[in-house]
């Protein structure tokens, strides 16, 4: 089901419809080194711009952690960015502040996806070591 609406978000950014936070995230393949892209939220947090993980085991994680730049683009433009890795502490409260501002079903999705115990912003801050938090720097 998430890789058919993948798909559909994809479509659609690529024709320049861009809506909500979605942007689409182009990297190298960590085994391949073939462009991969995916459907991302790009998130306004603590200040700063985040991308987070939201289901387990998602391959744009590895690649992003095997690469040095990624692209993302959003309708028609795009922009070369470099994504850092969050370290597990600074996590917590950027997870707590996603959960608090967002609508339930963002903290829902965290406990049926496995990732975390509870949907409170409390219960995703604490599975911040088994969901990744980049930071969007410039690339």
């Amino acid at each position: 089901m998430v890789n058919r609406i993948n798909k559909v978000i994809t479509a659609l950014q690529r024709a320049g419809i861009a809506f909500g936070p979605m942007q689409l995230l182009t990297v190298a393949g960590r085994r391949t080194g073939q462009p991969r892209t995916f459907p991302i939220a790009v998130l306004e947090i603590a200040g700063g711009r985040y991308i987070i993980q939201a289901y387990p085991h998602a391959a744009w994680v590895a690649n992003v952690r095997a690469a040095t730049t990624v692209t993302l683009s959003r309708g028609r433009r795009s922009s070369t960015a470099r994504l850092a890795e969050v370290p597990v502490e600074e996590r917590r409260p950027l997870l707590r502040e996603l959960v608090t501002k967002s609508p339930a079903s963002v903290g829902k999705r965290y406990v049926t996806t496995g990732l975390a115990d509870s949907p409170t912003p409390d219960g995703v801050a604490a599975a911040a070591e088994r969901i990744a938090v980049f930071r969007v720097e410039p690339g």
